[in-house]
């Protein structure tokens, strides 16, 4: 029996690598899993997923997702990076391929932007998912880290601006719920 899975975890919690082994996993037991993004990102190259840690892959953009192919079981795995950026009618074609096709879908993502507010995507998979799971990285304090910070350029946090600004490192950090509230990014 299919599930949809959404995989959510903050910045750097190694959500792409797992993302991109899971893929390779299915194609050591000679299965074939397809890999997917939204469009919106675009910060390794279009059809490319990149993680922290040095795996790349290539992958489709959600918008050219061969869908007659899932539909006919062309692919055992549907493996979607970054689904905080999917909007409501994509998560339900996703659970579609779940609930009519029987095609299992792996979603990874952020659950709350840097404001703490849901991405759509996020939550729709957040209400919908057979299974919810926590990817867990922590805070440079050593706490779990849960929130999503977007950092200022100075130093600090802001909790202003527009809800999608790409980036990684270099203007994000995941940070538990305390140091976030209280906009601190380092000791």
């Amino acid at each position: 029996m299919a599930k949809l899975y959404f995989r959510y975890g903050a910045m750097s919690s190694s959500k792409t690598a797992q993302a991109i082994m899971v893929k390779y996993n299915y194609g050591e037991r000679g299965q074939r899993a397809l890999l997917v993004k939204p469009a919106v990102d675009t910060r390794d190259g279009v059809r490319t997923i990149r993680s922290r840690s040095g795996l790349t892959d290539e992958c489709v953009l959600f918008s050219e997702m061969p869908v007659e192919a899932i539909k006919a079981h062309e692919y055992d795995c549907v493996i979607v990076d970054e689904a905080q950026f999917l909007n409501k009618d994509e998560v339900f074609l996703l659970i579609d391929f779940v609930d009519k096709y029987n095609v299992p879908v792996i979603c990874y993502g952020l659950r709350t932007d840097f404001r703490g507010e849901f991405f759509e995507g996020s939550k729709w998979l957040m209400a919908m998912a057979d299974t919810i799971e926590e990817i867990k990285t922590i805070c440079w304090c050593g706490k779990k880290a849960i929130m999503n910070a977007r950092l200022d350029g100075k130093g600090g946090i802001t909790l202003v601006g527009e809800q999608v600004v790409l980036g990684a490192d270099d203007k994000y950090i995941g940070l538990c719920r305390k140091h976030w509230k209280e906009g601190k990014i380092h000791k």
